[in-house]
């Protein structure tokens, strides 16, 4: 193999490190170290003499640690072997990364899940060649972005992300305007990750995020820009949420016929929706509530279904515009599903938490356990059905099914008296063939 005399960078500009192909040196060779570069040398796997920018000549005064390593003879041109690396020390600035894919994060503000997509780049140096060429080039003949990006991808992945969710957390924004603090988030996030790449020789320069957006075409998206909007009308208009749900509770007592002041609040209602919903209509609902109120003013009842205070007599809770009787009468026969004991509504047919078929008592309404012959609640005996037939048997003592004649009622054993079943054919005591 030849012996090397000239030693100079070749590889392309975007290399952090590049390995010089030959390792065959001898002393004299002529060193090339182009600006913004270090040449390292390596003997048997350690970092021993670096080199700056300049033209140096091998020999036994500039390569010290080497020269002790191998034992160079004085004089002469005295071959050796050394790997040579060319780390280049500029400043690159135009480093991308970026999330391959949306991160879920919940938005603080409003307790929505939301996928967040965010890209930018950042700028970095190589500080420490030694150390750099150690920890992370390894024994690849050079080392670039392409590989620098895939190398840290995952750092800048996680950082990303934890460093996003505590920022949005400790600032209370939503992820809709995070365009408003991205100075700010490039700070944080660059803070946070420049220790932990000095641990592999790179100085983080800087570090931008560019954009942090979301798909326009997720449905958590749509839902949260969608009462964002409503929002924004509500503030345009001039009321909030409360009031709209007050013109709506309004809406609903005028459109119930029974309801006292219907006619009055329906004119209420028209009268705001055309006209800005300005003062005309609130002396409208002032005046439907007077009317749906027809009780003495001294006496007060709260609604089961809001719990708002009204006067006793009213027919219709003026908060959540429920009929104040038929929300009594359903507080005061509580149905519990028998298997959960989870609240149903009359009109349930089955138990909103475990699914169970509602089976309601036909006197109380309360749910029974499947078999029941009798209502743990009232007490109201039920109603067997025949076996054979599967007629109802209404009246408790009937021997026979009075619709197909079948033998209901306990068999008798003529031997000992004892009563059985009707389907039996043994007596249960004494044997005896029935």
């Amino acid at each position: 193999m030849a012996i090397i005399d000239l030693v100079k960078y070749s590889g392309p500009n975007s290399v952090f490190a590049w390995k010089f192909p030959s390792e065959e040196l001898s002393t004299w060779t002529q060193l090339i170290v182009n600006e913004s570069q270090e040449a390292v040398f390596f003997k048997g796997g350690r970092a021993l003499d670096v080199f700056g920018p300049g033209r140096h000549t091998l020999d036994t005064d500039n390569i010290p640690l080497l020269t002790s390593l191998i034992r160079l003879p004085f004089g002469g041109q005295s071959p050796f072997s050394a790997e040579v690396w060319f780390v280049n020390k500029a400043h690159s600035l135009d480093v991308k990364w970026g999330t391959p894919t949306p991160i879920q994060i919940q938005d603080p503000k409003f307790g929505i899940m939301v996928p967040v997509r965010s890209f930018g780049q950042f700028g970095i140096q190589v500080e420490n060649s030694a150390k750099f060429l150690a920890k992370l080039v390894g024994t690849t003949r050079q080392f670039d972005q392409e590989t620098l990006t895939r190398v840290f991808r995952g750092l800048f992945l996680t950082k990303t992300k934890d460093t996003l969710a505590q920022y949005l957390v400790k600032k209370g924004i939503s992820i809709l305007e995070m365009s408003a603090y991205l100075d700010e988030l490039s700070d944080h996030i660059r803070d946070r990750t420049a220790p932990f790449l000095a641990e592999y020789g790179l100085k983080l320069l800087n570090f931008f995020v560019n954009d942090v957006s979301v798909p326009e075409d997720d449905p958590a998206v749509i839902q949260l820009k969608g009462a964002l909007a409503r929002k924004a009308e509500m503030n345009i208009i001039g009321y909030d949420y409360t009031q709209q749900r007050s013109f709506d509770v309004l809406e609903g007592a005028a459109k119930n016929p029974g309801g006292a002041g219907a006619a009055v609040m329906g004119a209420g209602i028209g009268l705001g929706m055309g006209a800005g919903l300005g003062a005309a209509f609130g002396q409208q609902a002032a005046g439907a509530a007077a009317a749906v109120s027809i009780a003495p003013p001294g006496q007060r009842v709260r609604c089961p279904a809001c719990g708002a205070e009204t006067a006793s007599g009213t027919r219709f809770c003026p908060s959540c515009g429920k009929p104040l009787q038929q929300q009594a009468q359903q507080a005061q026969r509580e149905i519990r599903c028998d298997k959960c004991g989870t609240l149903m509504s009359p009109d349930a047919r089955f138990c909103p938490n475990c699914g169970d078929p509602y089976n309601p008592c036909p006197k109380c309404g309360q749910d029974l356990p499947k078999g029941a012959t009798s209502c743990p609640s009232c007490g109201y005996a039920l109603p067997t059905p025949c076996p054979k037939c599967g007629a109802a048997l209404d009246r408790p003592g009937l021997k026979f099914c009075p619709s197909c004649g079948f033998a209901v009622g306990p068999k008798k054993c003529p031997k000992c008296n004892t009563d059985n079943a009707p389907a039996a054919k043994f007596c249960l005591n004494c044997g005896q063939k029935l």
